[in-house]
C-alpha cells in the first residue's frame, strides 16, 4: 500500500468486538483476566492499551520500520532513546537542535556522566572527528530547528555504524511523508507527535520507531517502567491526525514555498532559511534525501528583538505561539521561546540572532498568509 492508504488503514482494522470501523478509545486502566495469568493481551494500560497499540503499528508502517512506541510527549520519546545510555557514554549531537533536547542533554544527562560533543551537522567530517571509543549515540535533526539546515543522513549513518554507535534522527519537521531516516540508515526515528502527525494543536505526544528488536525492547522497558505513556484519547487524536497527514503536508509545503519566496524578495528581510529555495546552500541535499521541503521557514529581521516583537504583535492570521505543525499558522521567536534554554552566546554562535523569527505555515489560503506578513512587516518598520 502507498503512504496515504497506510496512514488511514495500517494497524487500524475494524474492532473485533463490535465491527467499529474506527479504532475505539479504550478508556480503561485495567483489564479483567479470565484466571490468574490468562488475559487477552492486556493487563494494565501503562503497559499496553489497544488504542495506543494501533497508533504504534501505524507509526511503524509510515516510517518503514518494524516497531513503534508512543509516548506522552516528544521529550519523553527522546528520553526513551537516551535511556539506553550509561555513565561514561558519549553522544555526538549536531549543534542546531531543539532547545528542549539541548536542555535534556546539558542539564539532565551531562550531570549523570554522559558527555556530549556538539558539531556542525552540515559537515559530515565533523561527526567523524568527534567520535570516541565511548561514543554510543549520534543525534540528528534534519531539517534543523530553527535554522532549517540539512544533515546528510546516509553519510552520517556510515560514520556512526563504523564506530558501533547508534544513529537517532528527530524527524518531526519532515515527517515520514517527506523523509524516511530508517531507509537512509538511521537506527531509530523520534517524533513529537504534537506537531505534524497530530496536526491540529490539540494533543501532546511523542513516538519512536525502529527495526532493531534489542533497541525496541530497551525503549519499551523505559516506556513501561517510567510510565511516560499517552492516554488512549491522546493516542486516538494522533491516529486521527495521521489519516490526513499526506494531504496536509502537500498543502503545508505549497503554502510555505510561496511564503518563503515572498519573504526572500522583501527588502526588509535580511535572510530566509528554507531548503526549498534554490538559494539554500543545501538545496541539492534536500532534493536528494527528501520528498519535499516541509512547512517550516525561518527568517531574520535586521532590527533585532524590537522589530521582531513589533512584527509579531501586528500579525492577525498567524498566532504568536510555541509549537508547530498544526493546520493554523504560527509565528515563534526562538531566542526566547523554543530555544530560550540555550545560553545567548551559544544561540548567536549557532545563528539564532535576536532578529530571528520562525514560521509554521498552516493550510489557510496562502493569499491571506502573505497579506498578513506584508502588513506585519510594514507595521514593524513604523
Amino acid at each position: 500500500m502507498k503512504f496515504a492508504t497506510r496512514a488511514i488503514h495500517a494497524g487500524q482494522d475494524a474492532d473485533p468486538a463490535t465491527g467499529a470501523t474506527i479504532v475505539p478509545i479504550y478508556q480503561t486502566a485495567t483489564y479483567t483476566q479470565e484466571e490468574i495469568g490468562e488475559h487477552q493481551g492486556y493487563e494494565y494500560s501503562r503497559t499496553g492499551n489497544p488504542t495506543r497499540a494501533a497508533l504504534e503499528r501505524c507509526l511503524a508502517s509510515l516510517e518503514e520500520g518494524a516497531l513503534g512506541l508512543a509516548f506522552a510527549s516528544g521529550s519523553a520519546a527522546t528520553v526513551a532513546v537516551l535511556s539506553v545510555l550509561k555513565p561514561g557514554d558519549h553522544i555526538v549531537a549536531m549543534d542546531d537542535l531543539y532547545g528542549g533536547t539541548y536542555r535534556l542533554l546539558s542539564q539532565v544527562y551531562a550531570p549523570l556522566g554522559i558527555d556530549v560533543t556538539y558539531v556542525d551537522g552540515r559537515q559530515v567530517e565533523a561527526f567523524s572527528q568527534a567520535m570516541r571509543p565511548e561514543t554510543r549515540l549520534v543525534w540528528l535533526e534534519t531539517p534543523t530547528n530553527p535554522m532549517l539546515r540539512l544533515v546528510d543522513i546516509a553519510a552520517v549513518a556510515e560514520v556512526a555504524r563504523s564506530q558501533g554507535a547508534l544513529l537517532a534522527v528527530d524527524n518531526t519537521f519532515a515527517t515520514p511523508y517527506l523523509q524516511k531516516p530508517l531507509i537512509l540508515g538511521a537506527d531509530v526515528v523520534v517524533h513529537s507527535t504534537t506537531k505534524y502527525l497530530g496536526g491540529h494543536s490539540d494533543v501532546v505526544g511523542g513516538a519512536t520507531v525502529t527495526s532493531d528488536p534489542e533497541l525496541h525492547r530497551a525503549m519499551a522497558f523505559y516506556q513501561n517502567a517510567a510510565g511516560a505513556v499517552p492516554g488512549p484519547f491522546d493516542a486516538w487524536l494522533v491516529m486521527r491526525g495521521l489519516k490526513t497527514l499526506a494531504v496536509r503536508m502537500r498543502q503545508h509545503e505549497a503554502n510555505t514555498r510561496h511564503v518563503a519566496e515572498y519573504l526572500a524578495g522583501h527588502p526588509r528581510v535580511r535572510q530566509v532559511y528554507y531548503p526549498g529555495l534554490d538559494s539554500h546552500p543545501q538545496h541539492e541535499l534536500a532534493q536528494r534525501q527528501m520528498e519535499g521541503f516541509g512547512g517550516m521557514v525561518s527568517f531574520e529581521l535586521p532590527g533585532g528583538r524590537a522589530e521582531a516583537n513589533a512584527f509579531a504583535m501586528a500579525l492577525r492570521v498567524f498566532s504568536l505561539a510555541e509549537s508547530l505543525g498544526g493546520v493554523e499558522s504560527l509565528a515563534c521567536y526562538p531566542p526566547e521561546m523554543t530555544h530560550g534554554s540555550i545560553p545567548r552566546e551559544e544561540r548567536l554562535a549557532r545563528g539564532i540572532t535576536d532578529g530571528l523569527m520562525r514560521l509554521s505555515v498552516g493550510i489557510e489560503d496562502v493569499e491571506d498568509l502573505v497579506e498578513d506578513l506584508e502588513q506585519a512587516l510594514a507595521a514593524a518598520q513604523r
